[in-house]
């Protein structure tokens, strides 16, 4: 299938790109040991599951989402996640954690908005509509902590396919990367569609995986030219990564220390700041995130 954004092919847009900056590009390069660019060891239980990371650069603050499922609502309590969002520095320190009421699945800074939002579980109302389900932004103070106040950015859109998707977004395309449970298959969305815009196929016969070897809901966004699709290898312990047109370009290699199959084949995972984080459950009393660079 052609990927297209409106009349021109996502293909075109890659080569666009790779003219346009051809001097940035020539030094692009998949690292073959994954380097690790920061570790943020949890000092707090998470509230539900440990789900994903953003980084905030206008205060140079990371944040990461907990995710998990509302609980069932009575006339006493409201149907709202308890999932809490933490506030860490740069240096891994940590400032402080809020309850924003939301099932995150992906935590991002929208570098055209300015601000810092999350996509919940089932934005695309697969299992009927739930509330507090779309996207929202979160608010922080000016000392970098996360609050409990929100906004709307947009409604459940079942273009984003699988309710457990874990999409990725590009502040340049407007767009996001949604990619699709038990399978090679991530979605292109545009919120002003109710449809995905296009498909996009990953090549997994190259790399030699199967579709229960990699990261289920999860494909991470670079920014990169040429390599702008990142994938987790849950079973082999590398990071593939993939272009626009879903072609295998490499892999960088994570150590075999590493116990990824603890919660990560679902969740802990998140793209931001020119890293792979990933969630190292086994390390630390409530677990560690690690920083991975794999693109530069």
């Amino acid at each position: 299938m052609q990927l297209s954004f409106g009349q021109t092919p996502l293909s075109t847009l890659a080569a666009l790109s790779v003219s346009m900056g051809l001097a940035f590009q020539a030094q692009a390069e998949i690292l073959p040991q994954a380097e690790v660019g920061i570790k943020i060891p949890l000092v707090k239980k998470p509230s539900t599951r440990p789900m994903t990371v953003a980084y905030l650069p206008a205060n140079q603050h990371y944040y990461i989402a907990d995710g998990g499922l509302a609980p069932l609502g009575s006339e006493f309590e409201a149907p709202i996640s308890k999932s809490e969002v933490h506030a860490y520095t740069a240096d891994g320190t940590y400032v402080n954690s809020a309850k924003p009421g939301f099932d995150n699945r992906s935590l991002y800074y929208n570098a055209n908005s300015g601000k810092l939002e999350t996509v919940t579980y089932n934005i695309s109302s697969a299992v009927g509509f739930l509330p507090n389900t779309g996207i929202f932004s979160l608010e922080v103070n000016e000392k970098g902590e996360v609050l409990t106040s929100s906004g709307d950015v947009a409604q459940f859109n079942p273009a984003f396919g699988d309710a457990g998707t874990m999409p990725s977004y590009d502040p340049v395309s407007n767009r996001y990367f949604a990619k699709q449970e038990r399978g090679n298959l991530v979605y292109v969305v545009d919120l002003k569609s109710r449809e995905k815009v296009q498909e996009i196929k990953l090549d997994l016969n190259t790399p030699q995986v199967a579709h229960d070897d990699i990261s289920d809901h999860f494909v991470g966004f670079s920014g990169v030219a040429g390599n702008e699709l990142v994938l987790l290898d849950v079973d082999h312990k590398a990071v593939l990564i993939y272009d626009l047109n879903g072609q295998y370009v490499g892999k960088s290699e994570l150590p075999k220390t590493m116990k990824l199959r603890a919660q990560n084949h679902y969740n802990g995972l998140g793209y931001s700041n020119g890293m792979l984080f990933v969630y190292h459950e086994n390390e630390g009393e409530f677990g560690t995130y690690y920083g991975f660079r794999v693109v530069k």
